[in-house]
């Protein structure tokens, strides 16, 4: 790897906007209405929507090393209405109830939207929607496929696409077609959860950093400098949850690479195109993310070593030599004319990934305890929902509110079996991921319009389907 190349560091986000300065720690027991643990996306919308309905509230935010350090800090920045697990939700609970769930995620685009624009956080946000194209025979079949069930769940308002047509939005080397939503923004991930710290901690809710949680019981978060005691204790940790006791195999912790080019001059934009801003992605397997970033560079994203044996997770970002490369190579495949172009920022994070790849929203009125996430690398937008979700559902189980149309979507209340005991983990993981990439080689190479069976195989394993 170019040694001229910030390899971690957290991510570009912040090599480009700064460290945050750090809050103080917890300082010994103290009591809450609400505590809420993890300091990203989930964490922060949940304080800020339940302070805003119920300003009364005593909240407080634990996080382990600063608001935004884990995927709020370091990922694609994909505003973006997908959600993991909605055709499984569609098989328990109706088509119906996923329609519900897919309209309610289009919005939360929007939403998101009109609170940074609402709190003064200027994040970059461009709603040019999200582009994903197809570069052979077989992807675009399941380009087609893709495009028709996503028109089934509700989304009559996106695009179908062919090479000319893929071309004058973003000229991507051998694409034969893309889809088009219109429901997907690109962002600046670091100044949109600082954005969102600052305008948490003006509402009145305290936010302790440096404050690793290691249990989480009915009304106790235990921390190393005291316990917060309160009635309900939210677990707000995505791909760091496997780090709480008792924990480690609940959320598996899928790591995810990203790199970030130079900034590109006027005339290698004018080769590319991309004048529209949208989020582009592709129909490969092992899918690959990117976008044109607020100063004219290139970020791109893919899932480069997806997971390390015992569910460990990253050291600041730091990501493998060959993980760099092979994320190079997709770029130039993508865009040739770029050959020379620098790569100046590599780094990595982690993502939750449930065994059912679900993502989920819960709150046990027994004990007080809930969660949300296994957003499975969805989380810009589904974060906001999940939020929106428990605030409902705090509010209903203290008798402030009734039900809500939140409150009974499909994924509210879903179990999840645990993931494998190692090293069964790390083999299926990476048997995957080694399967899917196989795939995509196979299918470069063939003009058949069927997807490889080597797919299919990974998705038996993976337990997509």
């Amino acid at each position: 790897m170019d040694t001229s190349v910030v390899n971690g560091g957290i991510s570009f986000w912040y090599a480009d906007d700064g460290l945050p300065a750090v809050r103080e720690p917890l300082d010994g027991d103290t009591s809450a209405d609400v505590a809420i643990v993890g300091g990203g996306y989930t964490g922060l919308w949940t304080a800020y929507y339940l302070k805003k309905a119920a300003p009364f509230l005593r909240i407080t935010v634990l996080e382990q090393k600063f608001c935004g350090y884990g995927a709020s800090g370091r990922n694609g920045g994909w505003l973006y209405n997908g959600i993991a697990g909605r055709d499984r939700y569609a098989r328990v609970h109706g088509h119906e109830a996923a329609v519900r769930l897919q309209k309610a995620m289009n919005d939360t685009v929007d939403e998101v939207v009109r609170i940074a624009a609402e709190e003064g956080i200027d994040a970059g946000i461009h709603k040019g929607g999200v582009l994903e194209v197809a570069r052979t025979p077989a992807q675009f079949a399941r380009l087609k496929d893709f495009h028709a069930h996503e028109q089934s769940y509700g989304e009559k308002d996106r695009e179908l696409y062919g090479a000319r047509q893929t071309a004058e939005r973003i000229r991507v080397a051998d694409a034969v077609g893309s889809s088009w939503t219109p429901h997907g923004a690109r962002i600046h991930p670091v100044k949109l959860v600082k954005g969102l710290a600052a305008a948490v901690e003006a509402l009145g809710v305290t936010i302790h950093e440096l404050t690793p949680v290691t249990e989480i019981k009915p009304k106790h978060a235990v921390t190393p400098y005291g316990t917060v005691r309160a009635p309900y204790v939210l677990r707000c940790t995505e791909g760091f949850t496997a780090a709480l006791k008792g924990q480690r195999r609940t959320w598996l912790p899928m790591n995810s690479s990203m790199i970030a080019t130079e900034p590109l001059s006027e005339q290698q934009w004018a080769a590319i195109g991309w004048e529209g801003l949208e989020a582009l992605g592709d129909m490969a397997h092992a899918y690959m993310y990117a976008q044109r970033t607020p100063d004219g560079r290139i970020a791109l994203g893919g899932r480069g070593v997806p997971y390390r044996f015992g569910s460990r997770t990253d050291n600041d970002g730091r990501t493998q030599s060959a993980t760099v490369r092979a994320l190079r190579d997709i770029l130039v495949n993508c865009f040739p004319s770029l050959a020379g172009v620098r790569v100046e920022h590599a780094w990595s994070g982690v993502l939750g990934v449930p065994r059912d790849w679900c993502a989920t929203v819960t709150l046990d009125r027994s004990t007080g305890l809930g969660w949300a996430g296994g957003y499975v690398g969805s989380g810009v937008a589904t974060t906001n929902l999940a939020a929106r979700t428990l605030r409902d559902l705090v509010q209903q189980d203290s008798g402030q509110a009734g039900r809500t149309e939140l409150t009974d979507l499909p994924w509210v209340g879903h179990k999840v079996r645990k993931w494998e005991p190692e090293p069964l983990r790390w083999a299926g993981v990476q048997g995957m991921y080694a399967t899917y990439r196989a795939a995509d080689r196979r299918e470069a190479g063939t003009p058949d319009v069927r997807s490889s069976r080597l797919a299919r195989v990974a998705d038996r394993i993976a337990g997509r389907h």
